[in-house]
């Protein structure tokens, strides 16, 4: 079984000479023992909505669909266990029945859980890590063919690095999550004047279990999304299905129209954004968490996205905009920026630092390079960490200095890996190549 893959952007593809799809951990270890015995490579991919080349399979591709069963639910203690192939939107509602849910989530949830947490997905709010941080064990096929598990007290320095480990040091087959009782959100999406934002970013994150804000960069309007976590006992009040409907049409086919304009007529981009920041309206609602946290992504965009130290978000941000209204760049998308706590996981993007990811999109139709070089280079110049699932053209000479334990990872790569049967082009990039790889 062959196939062209591609991921959800369609920025990326691979055209690997197998594609296998196992269904247990005995099947994924038997074809890493198959491949290295051929000296091919191989990855495995989940629902392949990374923006970068981390998951691109050039020899063996693993499709882990199959793995996605259930293998233990405590609701005393809130430890599950589930295949790796397990999608986040199908894990959250089997959780609510067990009157769990997940402590944070992105507002994405279209991934795997191994997906989510090698790439170091997050969600918002200042007091909670990213995904990976929910991880209490994995189960990890090795370069060998061998099986090992790691958590806090089984091989510590593998479970610091293998949490978001890129993929790079095994094929994760099971995850076991720390999930907690079962909690609604109370939504307030409130339009402000951006300044006011920036004015007091530290104030919102601060006050808010969750906070976040999207800000179109030709307007002086940000959308300042806040969540507030109540018991699920609490009376829900959901959006309801026509206002449902009316979102999804409104974001979706009207903002794809609106873009496809902006990408035929770049001097109506402006105005185009001031207009969606206009209609960008307050409203409040209760529902169950993983019904709020996530939302809907049909308009199809590119998108980087780097985490700077919490103290330099105001500036970081204000610099940006300055070098897009000097360059008269057409930005169609808003900036997105959240908030997270410091983790001590070895490459998370939050390592030892609380927080704030600032995130560039671009309408996948519209010219982006330039813009997102500039978004690199101011982000980087505070320090800025590239989410690993999103677009960068940093390496690893670029990304060392920036994580306290970046060489401890890639000692323990080469020697879990030294021929580098689970390397690709982006990780001899990011990591540098594996000592003994071809």
């Amino acid at each position: 079984m062959s196939s062209v893959w591609r991921n959800w952007a369609g920025n990326e593809e691979a055209r690997p000479r197998r594609v296998l799809r196992p269904a247990s951990t005995e099947e994924v270890a038997a074809a890493v023992k198959d491949a290295t015995r051929s000296g091919l490579r191989v990855k495995a991919v989940g629902a392949g909505h990374s923006f970068s080349a981390v998951a691109v399979a050039p020899d063996v591709q693993l499709r882990p669909d199959r793995l996605d069963g259930v293998s233990s639910i405590d609701p005393r203690t809130g430890l599950v266990t589930v295949g790796a192939g397990m999608p986040l939107w199908k894990l959250t509602p089997l959780l609510a029945a067990q009157g769990l849910a997940m402590e944070n989530l992105g507002d994405i949830d279209r991934q795997t859980v191994s997906g989510a947490i090698s790439t170091g997905t997050h969600g918002s709010g200042a007091r909670f890590g990213g995904i990976a941080t929910q991880v209490r064990a994995l189960e990890l096929v090795l370069a060998d063919g061998s099986v090992t598990t790691c958590s806090a007290d089984e091989h510590p320095e593998l479970f610091a690095a293998a949490r978001v480990g890129l993929g790079a040091l095994g094929v994760i087959t099971r995850v076991t999550l720390q999930c907690v009782p079962l909690f609604a959100l109370h939504a307030h999406d409130v339009a402000m004047p951006v300044a006011d934002v920036l004015a007091d970013i530290d104030g919102f994150a601060a006050d808010n279990d969750h906070f976040e804000f999207f800000w179109f960069p030709h307007s002086g309007t940000a959308l300042t999304r806040r969540f507030r976590r109540l018991p699920a006992t609490v009376p829900l009040k959901p959006i309801g299905a026509f206002a449902r409907r009316l979102d999804e049409t409104v974001s979706g086919l009207g903002f794809e129209g609106l873009n496809r304009i902006g990408t035929r007529f770049p001097g109506l981009v402006p105005p185009i954004t001031r207009f969606a920041a206009r209609a960008m309206s307050s409203r409040e609602w209760t529902d169950l968490s993983h019904r709020v946290f996530a939302s809907v992504r049909d308009v199809r965009f590119h998108e980087g996205e780097f985490a700077v130290p919490r103290e330099h978000a105001g500036d970081a941000l204000r610099e940006l905009k300055r070098w897009i209204d000097a360059h008269e760049e057409k930005v169609s998308f808003p900036l997105e920026v959240r908030f997270a706590a410091a983790d001590d996981i070895w490459l998370s993007t939050a390592q030892g630092r609380d927080t704030c990811y600032i995130a560039f999109h671009q309408y996948h139709r519209m010219p982006y390079r330039r813009y997102f070089r500039a978004c690199q280079d101011i982000l980087g110049s505070y320090g800025g960490r590239p989410h690993w699932g999103k677009m960068h053209d940093l390496d690893a000479a670029d990304l060392r200095p920036r994580y306290p334990h970046f060489d401890g990872f890639v000692a323990l790569r080469d020697a879990l890996d030294p021929t580098g049967a689970f390397t690709n082009p982006y990780l001899d990039r990011v990591l540098g190549p594996a000592p003994s790889s071809p």
